[in-house]
């Protein structure tokens, strides 16, 4: 199976640039030398069956998977050309410069107001006036102020799922990323509450990068600039996501997007 080329045809600079990227959880090998490259400011999708590797090449973007006993890995990911993954790395900056959004939304047991400041407040800022233009800031971005601007003090586990999730994406944008990890970000929510955080999506990739991975080719189709087809571990085709969809260079490609493997 060959690799991907590294730099798809497209503009934009690259964010990240994956190069041999082997994984391991043990003795086991989950991902093999996996190369890719992600585009500044564009959408980024990760497709292919069950326990292919997608969400574990996503937490090596922010180094998620250190957490895990037992895993090392070997290649290169670079961000903006720095190696994340050299001794020098500040992880903690690392992933406030990189945040994830989970499959489940995940907001804390406390107010709307709390749950969007939490990160600033851990990271020093406590001036009233700062937190409350963040916290306005951030839900106007994920779409969410003009919904619950009038009950910040009410807690987030009553809001509905999908503005749960919008929830933990204002959440992340106080802290100011720079690169937004999605993994299957709307596996729980239903089509009208996906369509939301897919157009949440399309409007937050005028300012980040994002990167989703996800189950639902259809999504991957409608949201995606690129697009990367994972089976075993491997990257087996990357390209743009139009390509992918409609002339897959690789056979195992074709038979995923058909419905004849997966």
């Amino acid at each position: 199976m060959s690799s991907a080329p590294l730099s798809p045809d497209g503009p934009g600079r690259n964010r990240f640039e994956i190069s041999k990227l082997d994984l391991f959880y043990g003795d086991f090998q989950a991902l093999k030398s996996v190369e890719m490259s992600v585009r500044d400011r564009m959408i980024t999708a990760l497709i292919g069956p069950s326990g292919c590797g997608k969400s574990t090449l996503l937490r090596c973007l922010n180094r998620m998977n250190d957490l895990i006993h037992g895993t090392r890995i070997q290649g290169k990911v670079l961000l903006d050309g720095q190696d994340i993954y050299h001794a020098s790395t500040d992880v903690t900056n690392l992933r406030k410069r990189v945040g994830m959004v989970f499959q489940r939304p995940n907001p804390f047991p406390l107010s709307l107001y709390n749950n969007v400041v939490y990160g600033l407040r851990v990271a020093g800022v406590h001036s009233r006036k700062e937190l409350d233009e963040i916290v306005e800031r951030s839900l106007r971005a994920a779409w969410l102020w003009d919904v619950v601007s009038d009950r910040l003090d009410h807690s987030a586990l009553e809001l509905p799922l999908d503005q749960q999730q919008r929830l933990c994406v204002a959440r992340l944008l106080a802290v100011q990323p720079e690169v937004i990890l999605m993994d299957e970000p709307c596996s729980a929510l239903d089509p009208i509450a996906t369509m939301k955080i897919e157009e949440l999506m399309l409007e937050l990739k005028k300012e980040y990068t994002i990167i989703i991975v996800t189950h639902n080719m259809q999504q991957a189709a409608r949201v995606s600039d690129f697009t990367g087809y994972m089976l075993l571990g491997e990257m087996i085709e990357f390209g743009g996501t139009k390509d992918i969809f409609t002339r897959p260079s690789n056979k195992l490609t074709d038979d995923y997007i058909t419905g004849k493997y997966g």
